[in-house]
């Protein structure tokens, strides 16, 4: 028989919308006007893209639901073929890992806020030089979407290193983001795609922020059956904004992070974090690091490495299996030995490969009070 696709409810819409409303992008954008018959051409003939479903600043202030939609809006074969399976491995991981109402809130805010803000940025760029190729500029696609995923995924499993190509190619999740933004700001500004180049910094920016200071996640006490606690956003050492990039970069721009920090601190923007919000963060950082997460290429129950919990699960269960047998020997006069209970650790399936490595040498995190 062959293996179910085992795909969460919210990511397999997600990904029904992102092909649907390619292919209408597809259908509807210039070279098929011919296609609609009676159809209004000024509806339909914008720039590359559809101004109802994807974001073109001179128009979209009419279709406001594009903030939305242009974030599943592909304008070519290449990109859909990028943007499918980050949606299908990155949500699927995360959907498992957060729920699906709470990956509900991460789609929303970076889906919309990135559209909203390169929106904004065309115009007050038409603003300053009048030039109308800033309103006809089609603003779509999952720039957005694979720059927040590769920052949750530094926050769920930095240590995890990817193998490609039979291990030809080995890297660390927590280097993806700094090589993503490399890769898109380059791109922007030697072959002209600067509108990915916006998107993948408003994403990388919108996903940090909301994980970092707004998203409400439960403690250990709450993961090991104590009392129901939420802890505000991620206060860790190691997901402060200057962990993102490279190590002779963190002094710089730890000192910049700060001051922006302290100022948004002071309009009252961000709520700064105490002592105990540092350390419960640390707390939980430190128990994804032990807990030894799934494989983000494979996150199948049964087939992944075991989450903390699970261990547990499977601990406590040997040793009642063990006591029970226990017992029954001591209540009869001739029993043979039972069995020895053993637990096989069940290691995580590869596909691409993923693994945890802890580092060779401890690094300075600093003192922990700063984003």
């Amino acid at each position: 028989m062959a293996p179910r696709m085992n795909v969460p409810p919210l990511t397999r819409g997600i990904l029904i919308g992102l092909v649907v409303l390619t292919f209408a992008n597809a259908l509807f954008r210039p070279g098929y006007g011919s296609w609609l018959g009676s159809v209004d051409a000024s509806l339909v003939k914008v720039g590359h893209g559809v101004p109802w479903l994807s974001v073109i600043p001179g128009q979209s202030i009419v279709y406001p639901w594009t903030f939305l939609t242009a974030t599943l809006v592909e304008q070519n074969l290449f990109a859909l073929l990028i943007t499918g399976p980050a949606l299908f491995y990155g949500g699927r991981y995360l959907e498992r890992a957060w729920s699906s109402q709470e990956y509900a809130k991460f789609m929303l805010f970076i889906g919309v806020i990135p559209n909203i803000l390169s929106f904004a940025l065309y115009v007050f760029a038409f603003v300053l030089s009048r030039n109308e190729a800033a309103l006809t500029t089609t603003i779509s696609g999952g720039i957005s979407i694979q720059a927040a995923f590769l920052v949750a995924f530094k926050q769920l499993v930095p240590e995890h290193t990817v193998s490609v190509m039979r291990n030809i190619i080995r890297m660390r999740v927590k280097h993806f983001p700094a090589i993503f933004l490399l890769t898109n700001t380059i791109s922007g500004l030697v072959f002209g795609t600067e509108t990915a180049m916006f998107l993948a910094w408003f994403g990388f920016f919108t996903a940090w922020i909301y994980l970092r200071f707004y998203r409400r996640s439960p403690t250990l006490s709450a993961a090991t059956g104590g009392e129901p606690e939420t802890i505000k956003g991620d206060a860790s050492d190691t997901f402060a904004f200057a962990f993102f990039f490279p190590e002779p970069l963190h002094t710089p721009v730890a000192g910049v992070a700060d001051r922006v920090y302290d100022v948004l601190v002071t309009l009252r923007v961000c709520t700064p974090f105490s002592s105990e919000d540092i350390d419960a963060s640390n707390e939980q950082a430190s128990a994804r690091a032990d807990g030894r997460l799934p494989s983000l290429m494979n996150s199948r129950p049964g087939r992944s490495g075991g989450r903390r919990e699970e261990a547990e699960r499977r601990r406590a269960l040997a040793l009642k299996v063990l006591d029970q047998r226990l017992g029954a020997a001591t209540s009869k006069p001739i029993q043979h030995p039972a069995p020895a209970v053993t637990t096989n650790s069940i290691g995580p399936s590869m596909l691409g490969e993923t693994n945890y490595e802890p580092e060779r040498h401890d690094e300075d995190h600093g003192s922990g009070t700063k984003p």
